[in-house]
């Protein structure tokens, strides 16, 4: 099947340039969900947030970013990822350029939701592009792990940066610093991509099933993002936890009905889109417990400044780098999708019980650079995988959806299983102190529950994983299963 949205015309000793470029975009949107966390202090004292609105600067990026995802993805289809990539690089450089310059809650508030719109298309067809730049299996799998470093990675080199930056000069210029990177991407992916032309014929967009499935999305992200605040039994959150279930079986039954809906349903009759979206809620809950629960670990009850927190996950970084840079290709290669993913998620599962037994008065040799290790050697095993799974059986044509739906899924599970671990430290915290304990002895504890739930979710996805993921590479790499009974792609 031809492909009109490929862009393999791109000459062979270019192709890895562009992936830079795309690596480069795609880490410009992931450095944003957590850089921010590091200055809101800053932000708060000078635009005057109480602590209540001041979470809005991270939620109003969560909502928009979270609900136009799957939407994103299928306008790429529809009309060509390299059009809506720099759509959305040049709505997200925009967007930052008006972040920095904020002098007012409100303008600052409309500038981040701005900000996850454009960062949603990006991200969402960024790896579709990806996958129609390499067709060659090995070519593929390298490259993913490129990819996948950069998203796993991107996290704690965001942290970092917004120490560095907010203690040298201010606040503003985590954002700033956005405006010549988006800049150059645009140049250079107009230079090294050329124009995709969508689908011929098939331009038709589901306004209802846009509508709904954004709306559903948006109110999901409200309504967790929003949990503990509320309260999760309010009728606040419920009402909105319903509303959104009650949107999303509309929007499947538009799906069921239309002529070219927006998701076709078929999509999920594939059992590795299926068991790989499954994965990614999973294992997003247990790595966002990791990455920001540890990162409080360290800062609240070690006492280590943002510098020192960014450093701390320096071990990881190198680790999951090692893997992008080939270690992760020739696993998939060499074994499949299946063992490196249920293996490395496994090693994060272990990662995080260690995390759960660290100490008040912990020591970073002991307490914390083990977890980070096998933090890092497990995400660097997984994420490469989970990608190639969920979007290796669809059809190119069908790639900016599926790329949209494995991004959704690990938003989702990234905010919920957050939200629910958050509470969770919250509430073993608030009786720990009620009961008379020190801040530090009640937060550590806190944690504690939360990483061994999270442990918990990394574990249950490795099983999945391994048990129920078949994954066909119909273009010459090994295979999990020797009988042929994979359905077919997606048309």
């Amino acid at each position: 099947m031809t492909d009109p949205t490929q862009v393999s015309a791109t000459p062979r000793d270019s192709r890895w340039l562009a992936l830079t470029i795309l690596c480069l975009g795609a880490l410009m949107i992931v450095l944003d969900t957590t850089i921010v966390n590091v200055a809101l202090p800053s932000i708060r004292t000078d635009l005057q947030f109480t602590e209540t609105s001041l979470a809005w600067v991270v939620n109003a990026y969560l909502l928009t970013f979270g609900g136009f995802l799957l939407l994103g993805g299928r306008l790429g289809d529809l009309y060509g990822h390299r059009r809506l990539f720099l759509a959305g690089i040049v709505l997200f450089t925009a967007a930052s350029l008006a972040c920095g310059i904020a002098s007012s809650q409100g303008f600052l508030i409309a500038a981040r939701a701005v900000q996850g719109l454009g960062g949603a298309v990006v991200t969402a067809v960024a790896l579709s592009l990806i996958m129609n730049l390499f067709t060659e299996p090995g070519e593929r799998a390298k490259a993913m792990g490129i990819y996948g470093f950069v998203c796993s990675g991107g996290g704690s080199v965001g942290v970092l940066l917004g120490g560095l930056l907010t203690s040298t000069l201010d606040w503003h210029w985590i954002f700033l610093v956005n405006i010549p990177v988006g800049i150059a991407v645009f140049a250079l992916t107009m230079r090294l991509l050329p124009a995709g032309r969508g689908l011929e014929g098939s331009r038709h967009l589901d306004i209802a099933g846009a509508i709904t499935v954004t709306a559903s999305l948006m109110l999901a992200v409200y309504a967790i993002v929003n949990g503990n605040e509320a309260g999760w039994s309010s009728a606040r959150t419920l009402g909105l936890l319903g509303a959104s279930v009650v949107l999303l079986a509309a929007f499947l039954a538009i799906e069921s009905r239309v002529k070219a809906p927006l998701m076709p349903l078929s999509l999920f009759r594939l059992r590795n889109v299926a068991v790989s979206n499954v994965v990614g809620v999973l294992w997003a809950a247990g790595m966002f417990a990791w990455f920001f629960l540890s990162a409080l670990y360290l800062q609240l009850v070690l006492g280590y400044d943002p510098m020192e927190v960014g450093l701390a996950f320096l071990p990881a970084n190198l680790i999951m780098a090692a893997f992008s840079l080939g270690l992760s290709a020739k696993l998939v290669m060499r074994y499949g999708i299946r063992l490196p993913l249920a293996v490395g998620l496994g090693l994060a599962a272990i990662g995080l019980l260690l995390f759960a037994r660290a100490p008040v008065h912990g020591n970073f040799a002991v307490d914390v650079f083990p977890g980070m290790v096998l933090l890092g050697i497990g995400a660097g095993m997984a994420f490469n995988p989970v990608l190639l799974a969920a979007m290796s059986d669809v059809a190119p044509s069908e790639s900016g959806l599926a790329s949209g739906v494995v991004n959704t899924a690990f938003m989702m599970g990234g905010a919920l299983g957050l939200a629910i671990l958050a509470s969770l430290a919250a509430s073993r915290s608030a009786g720990l102190l009620a009961e008379g304990a020190t801040q530090a002895a009640a937060l550590n504890s806190g944690y504690q529950i939360a990483f061994l739930v999270g442990a918990g979710f990394a574990a249950l996805a490795a099983l999945l994983g391994g048990l129920f993921l078949r994954v066909k590479m119909n273009d010459g790499a090994p295979t999990d299963d020797t009988e042929d009974d994979a359905e077919p792609a997606v048309s």
